[in-house]
C-alpha cells in the first residue's frame, strides 16, 4: 500500500489533494503535512513513497525540503507544486533531484499520471537495488583464510579506481568471481559488465566478437553488429582466458586500451568506447611472450594491478565454510531436503588433493547431497566423492 506525505500549507489544496488520490486509489495512505519543518520531520520518522511537496511555504520552502531530503532518504520521489510565479523554481527542483511538478490549481488528470509515474519508478528503483544485492550476492567471496583475507583486501582497495587488472590462477579457483565482485564494488556497477571467454570463440571470429562488423565484412556479415567492447560501455569487459587471443586480436585490444577508440572488421571508423578492461588468464604470460604468442605490450597494459587467485590447496581451512555454503545454496536451488556433514566428512574432504579447485569441490558437495545419507558421513565421501 502506497505512502504518500502531503505537504502544504493552504489547507483546502490539501483536502483537494487528499480526495483526489483516495477517490482515485482507496489503498493509499495519505499523510499532511502544513509546512516544510513538519514535513521533513515526518520524513525523517517514516518511510513514504512519494512525497508532494509545496515551494512557497513558510518556516522552510519546499527546495530547502527537497535538498535536505535528498541527504536522508534519497530514494523517496518528490513531487513539487508550484504557484503560477514558481515555475522557474519548479524546473529548477528537478534538476535538485524533484521527480517532477504540478501547477496550481492541480489539473486532476495530470496529477493522477505524475503520482502513478512516480510510484513505478520507486518499484522499479527498489527492484533494481534488490536484484543487485542478489546479483553482489551470488559473486560474493567466501572463506576466512589468510589467503583469500589478501585478495578481498585488494579487491577492497583497486575496485573504485579505474585500474586494469589481470587476474591469474588456476582453472576453478574463482577468477570470474574476483572480476564480477570489482566491479561491484566500482563506480561502474550501475553499468554492464561483459564477459568474453577468448579461449572458446575461434581465433577467425574473436575480432567480430570484440569489435563488431559491418555489413559484407566477410560472407556471413548480412548486417551490421556490434561488439563486445560498445556492449560494455560505460561499464566493465571481463576478457576471460586473454592468453588464447589471437595476436591480431591483441594489437586491437592494445589499441582500445591506449586509445579508448575501437573500429569495427570491415571499416575504419572510429568508434569511442568508455570501458573497464579486467582480464584472467591459467597461463603465464611472460612465458608466452618469450615464445612469441603473447604481446609484451599489452601485457604490461592489462596488468597495472596483478592478482593471483590462490588454490583450493593453498586454503585448506575455507573448505569447512565452503561446504556449508554450497550445501545451503544446492539445497536452496534444487529444492531438496538440507544435510549436514559430519565432522569426519569434513576433514576427509580437507584432505583431499583440489586440483580442480572451488569448481571441483562444488561439484562433489552437489553429489553428496543427492547420494549422500540425511548427514553426509565418511563413508559416504568415501563412495560418493572419490578422485
Amino acid at each position: 500500500m502506497p505512502k504518500i506525505l502531503i505537504i502544504e500549507d493552504e489547507s483546502a489544496i490539501r483536502r483537494v489533494l487528499v480526495k483526489i488520490l483516495s477517490e482515485e486509489n482507496d489503498t493509499y495512505q495519505l499523510e499532511e503535512a502544513e509546512d516544510g519543518l513538519k514535513g521533513l520531520e515526518a520524513i525523517k520518522n517514516n518511510d513514504y513513497d512519494l512525497v508532494l511537496c509545496d515551494i512557497k511555504m513558510p518556516k522552510m520552502d519546499g527546495v530547502e525540503v527537497l535538498e535536505a531530503a535528498r541527504k536522508i532518504k534519497p530514494e523517496i520521489p518528490f513531487i513539487m507544486i508550484s504557484g503560477h510565479g514558481d515555475l522557474d523554481t519548479a524546473v529548477n527542483t528537478m534538476r535538485l533531484g524533484a521527480f517532477d511538478y504540478i501547477s496550481k490549481p492541480p489539473d486532476l488528470n495530470r496529477l493522477l499520471t505524475t503520482v502513478r509515474n512516480a510510484l513505478d519508478r520507486l518499484e522499479l528503483v527498489v527492484e533494481n537495488k534488490n536484484l543487485r544485492k542478489k546479483v553482489s550476492k551470488n559473486y560474493e567471496m567466501v572463506g576466512e583464510s589468510e589467503a583469500i583475507a589478501v585478495i578481498k583486501e585488494m579487491i577492497e582497495k583497486v575496485a573504485p579506481t579505474e585500474a586494469r587488472v589481470l587476474i591469474t590462477g588456476a582453472n576453478g579457483t574463482g577468477k570470474e568471481l574476483v572480476a564480477h565482485w570489482i566491479h561491484q564494488k566500482s563506480g561502474r556497477s550501475g553499468g554492464p559488465f561483459i564477459e568474453v571467454n577468448c579461449a572458446a570463440i575461434p581465433s577467425e571470429l574473436i575480432e567480430s566478437e570484440l569489435f563488431g562488423h559491418v555489413k559484407g565484412a566477410f560472407t556471413s556479415a548480412v548486417r551490421d553488429r556490434a561488439g563486445k567492447f560498445e556492449a560494455a560501455n560505460k561499464g566493465t569487459i571481463f576478457l576471460d582466458e586473454i592468453g588464447d587471443m589471437s595476436l591480431s586480436a591483441q594489437a586491437k585490444v592494445l589499441r582500445a586500451l591506449q586509445e579508448s577508440k575501437i573500429s569495427r572488421v570491415g571499416t575504419d571508423k572510429d568508434i569511442k568506447v568508455d570501458v573497464r578492461v579486467v582480464a584472467a588468464t591459467n597461463k603465464n604470460l611472460k612465458k608466452e611472450i618469450e615464445e612469441g604468442r603473447f604481446r609484451e605490450d599489452l601485457y604490461h597494459r592489462l596488468a597495472v594491478i596483478l592478482m593471483q587467485v590462490p588454490a583450493l590447496n593453498q586454503r585448506r581451512d575455507d573448505i569447512p565454510i565452503l561446504i556449508d555454503h554450497f550445501s545451503k545454496k544446492i539445497t536452496s536451488e534444487q529444492g531438496v531436503i538440507p544435510k549436514t556433514f559430519s565432522e569426519k566428512a569434513v576433514n576427509l574432504l580437507k584432505s583431499y588433493d583440489w586440483t580442480g579447485n572451488i569448481r571441483e569441490l562444488r561439484n562433489v558437495v552437489e553429489r553428496l547431497i543427492i547420494l549422500g545419507g540425511k548427514e553426509v558421513s565418511e563413508e559416504d565421501v568415501r563412495l560418493f566423492a572419490s578422485k
